[in-house]
């Protein structure tokens, strides 16, 4: 019933700019909070940012503040995540997920129910 779906991802140069989409279906904001996490090879999967059920509050790790945004499009069902000024420690799988949670969010992915199947970000000269 629950469907994420990611796009967006790509490879980029140091210092470039996307923008992450996940189409959610099954899904209401007014519930479910979004959350956006990344994998490297070989580390854990890691939250950056996340966005609340109602009335959307934002979050975001450290490592990400300043160049990443979250927003999201209710009528499209769809959530975004603006990534700018890439760093090549960027580069990891960027899956979306959801899960029934009153605010405020959390980036704490055992906490998350519904996952997406990830988008490559890969920056390289």
């Amino acid at each position: 019933q629950v469907q994420l779906v990611e796009s967006g991802g790509g490879l980029v140069q140091p210092g470039g700019s996307l923008r992450l989409s996940c189409a959610a279906s099954g899904v209401t904001f007014d519930y479910y909070a979004i959350g956006w996490f990344r994998q490297a090879p070989g580390k854990a999967r890691e939250g950056v940012s996340c966005i609340s059920g109602k009335e959307g509050s934002t979050y975001y790790t450290d490592s990400v503040k300043g160049r990443f945004t979250i927003s999201r499009d209710v009528a499209k069902n769809t959530v975004y995540l603006q990534i700018d000024n890439l760093h090549p420690d960027d580069t990891a799988v960027y899956y979306c997920a959801a899960e029934v949670r009153y605010p405020p969010c959390t980036v704490v992915a055992v906490m998350y129910e519904y996952w997406g199947q990830g988008t490559q970000v890969t920056v390289s000269s």
